[in-house]
Formats: C-alpha cells, sequence, structure tokens
C-alpha cells in the first residue's frame, strides 16, 4: 500500500487548522515523515453484523456520529487535549452482547467506554455531532459511545504542528482482509 495516495481524502492541517483537502499527498511527503494507522470501530461494526446486530447509518450511505467530549486525555509533550467518541444505538437488550463483541476488538477501539446518558461524558446534544451523520435513538435503544481516532486528530490540532496530515473523517484507509478477520479499516495520523 501506499499511505500517500491510497487513503480516500486526506486533512491537511498546517499550525492546527485545516488547510485544505486533498485526494493524494504525493507533492507533501516528506522522508522525514512517520505515519501511524490506528484500527476503526468500521472493523467491530462487521463483527456485530455477523451477529445479528447492524448498524442503522452504513445503510444510509452515513457514518457514524462521533463527538468531542470532556474526558481529558494525559498530555505528552504538547500532545493532549479531550477524547472524542463515536456513538451507536443499541437495543437496551442487546448491550451486554455487544459489549461482548466489541470488546475482542482491542485494535478497533474495543469495548465501549460509556452507555446511557451523554451528558455524564459532556455531551449535549446528539443530533450536533462534531462529525459523521446524527442518529436518532429507537423508543427500546440507548446510546453506546467507543473511543474514537479522532482524538488523535484532536491532539495533533492542538499541538499545533507546521505540518500535519489526517484522513478526512469518514474517509479511512481500507486494507485487504480475508474471511477469518473483521480488522481491516483504519485511520491514518
Amino acid at each position: 500500500m501506499d499511505l500517500r495516495t491510497d487513503v480516500p481524502r486526506y486533512d491537511v492541517y498546517r499550525f492546527g487548522v485545516l488547510d485544505e483537502q486533498r485526494s493524494n499527498i504525493l507533492s507533501l511527503w516528506r522522508e522525514d515523515f512517520a505515519a501511524f494507522a490506528v484500527g476503526s470501530s468500521l472493523s467491530f461494526e462487521r463483527g456485530l453484523a455477523k451477529r445479528g446486530i447492524p448498524m442503522p447509518y452504513p445503510e444510509a450511505g452515513a457514518s457514524a456520529p462521533i463527538f468531542r467530549t470532556t474526558i481529558k486525555t494525559a498530555s505528552v509533550g504538547p500532545f493532549g487535549g479531550t477524547m472524542c467518541v463515536s456513538m451507536r444505538p443499541v437495543r437496551r437488550t442487546d448491550v451486554t452482547k455487544v459489549r461482548a463483541i466489541t470488546a475482542r476488538y482491542p485494535q478497533a477501539h474495543g469495548a465501549p467506554i460509556h452507555i446511557g446518558n451523554p451528558e455524564v461524558i459532556g455531551i449535549r446534544d446528539l443530533a450536533e455531532p462534531d462529525w459523521g451523520t446524527p442518529v436518532e435513538l429507537g423508543a427500546d435503544e440507548v446510546p453506546v459511545f467507543w473511543a474514537s481516532g479522532a482524538t488523535a486528530s484532536v491532539a495533533l490540532q492542538g499541538a499545533r504542528l507546521e505540518l500535519c496530515i489526517t484522513h478526512s473523517p469518514g474517509h479511512m484507509l481500507i486494507t485487504d482482509v480475508d474471511g477469518r478477520s473483521d480488522v481491516g479499516a483504519f485511520k491514518i495520523f
């Protein structure tokens, strides 16, 4: 794979501010750059669907809503900030099953970090995500929140580096996956 061309869309930040979006970063890439691929919760969604728990938004061509929380992360040098989470509505009767299934994907965000009242983690309105598409909760559903790779993007933006390139939200690198594995979507930083 070539990380300079294989991500559907890149966000280019200069001094922490989104400067442009590109379909490739060939002209920006330098030999001294470091790249990180972080597992995506899209990977565990496949595992959920296989076990009869489909997510509502992929069928609609949308992406999971992602929110900034008030949960502080541990700072390392100039990198820190608050945790971001993705949210999926889950039937109350499936919460234990969903927690057990997603815990099997520690490299794809693992088990939920919060279930229930979004205000506990600083989210005021589920209809207004920071990224992604809002999803309505059904009468028998509860909001379930997983750690999001957007946390790394927020930390990188806060560090105000001269140049930082990430994937655009919802535009992850998809790798080849054989039938025995559910892990295949990655966020690039």
